[in-house]
């Protein structure tokens, strides 16, 4: 009997994302990563020289699927969203990434 829920091999997915409006300077890669944690994810989340935020998030699809709502709809309390793109999203058979974290 397993104890893991739910990172187990056909059940995992990566999705890339990048997030339009006024996402920076509001708190929004915090905030990313803390729900990504609560989520049980792993991913990263930075800064674009194009005034978005983009990043990466891995982990059982269902809770990609929450992650991803919450980047369109919710954010950072701060935020304004106009738009959220996602794309690359596959399966995958294991975690690519370790932990959630801010890159520079």
């Amino acid at each position: 009997m397993s104890g893991d829920t739910g990172s187990s091999g056909s059940n995992l997915c990566s999705v890339d994302f990048e997030i339009y409006g006024h996402v920076q300077g509001v708190c929004f890669r915090m905030y990313t990563e803390r729900e990504g944690l609560t989520l049980g994810l792993v991913g990263w989340v930075k800064n674009t020289n194009r005034g978005t935020v983009m990043g990466q998030v891995q982990g059982p699809r269902q809770q990609v699927n929450e992650m991803k709502v919450w980047l369109s709809k919710e954010g950072s309390p701060s935020s304004r969203i106009t738009r959220a793109v996602f794309k690359n999203e596959r399966d995958i058979s294991k975690l690519e990434l370790s932990g959630f974290s801010t890159r520079f």
